[in-house]
């Protein structure tokens, strides 16, 4: 194991959030705030939170720059995973993804059936890795968020969870 994931205590993670909708300000973004706001509870250092309407190319385009940024080690994103019209989160992700973490989705909507029943067939909540960055797009509800936070997420992003976590993978992504 490498020394930086020897029982020394926490290790933050560089995270990025990305709210995707049309009509939420910084002011009404209610879930990007709370992925914010968890995420430096937690310890984890939140480099930068955008809005972005949800249009394919303007999604692609932050997704992008943030996969390209070796500072930043994670995107959360919010919204646009339902099944309406507008809702194009998976299509402007998975093609910028190297590898999909299918279980991520499975078990999200898993631990969402207790909540909010059947309706949790409606969530296209997906996980990938891209050029060694974790990537996360969850629905755009603050109580979808709080669920993958609380009960996927926190212990995901902690290298101390045992037996194992997405964040000591974070140094292995790349490999070749």
């Amino acid at each position: 194991m490498p020394d930086q994931f020897k029982e020394t205590g926490f290790l933050p993670l560089a995270i990025a959030v990305l709210t995707i909708s049309d009509s939420r300000t910084e002011e009404t973004d209610t879930s990007g705030a709370f992925l914010r706001e968890a995420a430096e509870a937690a310890g984890h250092s939140v480099r930068c939170k955008e809005i972005v309407p949800d249009d394919v190319y303007q999604m692609r385009a932050i997704f992008s720059r943030w996969i390209a940024d070796p500072q930043i080690q994670v995107v959360l994103s919010t919204g646009g995973t339902g099944i309406t019209g507008r809702d194009s989160t998976p299509e402007a992700v998975v093609p910028l993804l190297d590898k999909q973490i299918e279980g991520f989705g499975e078990v999200f909507r898993a631990v969402s059936l207790e909540e909010i029943g059947m309706s949790t067939v409606q969530s296209r909540a997906l996980a990938g890795m891209a050029n060694g960055t974790l990537i996360f797009c969850l629905p755009g509800s603050r109580g979808a968020c709080k669920t993958a936070w609380e009960r996927i997420l926190l212990s995901q992003l902690d290298h101390r969870t045992r037996p194992c976590n997405f964040a000591q993978l974070l140094p292995r992504l790349l490999e070749n």
